[in-house]
């Protein structure tokens, strides 16, 4: 994909959606940042499922703590990995209480070092409820990249350091979250419904397919 196509690539996205926004469902960074956490391998409608019986009864680190691991356990138990996650997020929350005042630390260093916190949840995190252009790559925007030919790469970093580089900046703050969407509801895994996609003319990937009739 050239310049001139992704920046038509972009501005298609953006007409069609001007302000997209996580569907992930929260009213703060604290509970950002949790269910970012708790939605590595799940789905966001099943963590918008558990976060709105959790997050009426603790949405803040300290009260999470007070659950206690078992009460955690028993509000996200629907999620997959939910064992693993609930002891994450209970070590975060202990960081966040006794290191940040509470708080969700604003840089990639601070997030990284949060258990349960990688790459990809620091760059949600920053760029959703700090307003930073980063891209948080994650497998729709990882096929997306690769399949358009907007940013080719093996790993997620490598798609992450070539859609920093290629991305227009008036893009950037958004571009991750056209992206995700574009991967989840148009540029599917397994059949790509090129034939109602509003950027097939700037992609690179040929269908194997013909439209269905």
């Amino acid at each position: 994909m050239d310049t001139a196509h992704i920046d038509h690539f972009f501005a298609t996205l953006q007409a069609a959606n001007p302000l997209p926004a996580s569907e992930l469902e929260y009213t703060s960074v604290f509970e950002l940042l949790a269910a970012v956490l708790l939605s590595a391998q799940a789905t966001d409608v099943g963590v918008n499922k558990a976060t709105r019986k959790l997050f009426p009864v603790a949405n803040t680190p300290q009260k999470i703590l007070d659950l206690g691991l078992e009460g955690l356990e028993g509000y996200i138990r629907t999620i997959g990995l939910f064992r693993s996650k609930a002891r994450h997020l209970m070590a975060t929350c202990r960081i966040l209480v006794e290191r940040h005042g509470g708080d969700v630390p604003r840089t990639r260093e601070e997030l990284e070092a949060l258990p349960g916190v990688g790459r990809k949840t620091a760059n949600v995190v920053l760029n959703v409820a700090y307003g930073e252009p980063t891209m948080a790559v994650d497998t729709h925007i990882f096929r997306v990249s690769n399949r358009t030919g907007l940013a080719p790469g093996k790993t997620p970093i490598a798609v992450e350091q070539q859609l920093l580089k290629r991305v227009p900046a008036q893009y950037l703050t958004h571009a991750h979250h056209w992206l995700i969407l574009h991967g989840r509801y148009v540029c599917l895994a397994r059949t790509p419904r090129c034939w109602e996609c509003a950027v097939a003319m700037d992609c690179d990937y040929q269908p194997k397919t013909p439209a269905p009739r």
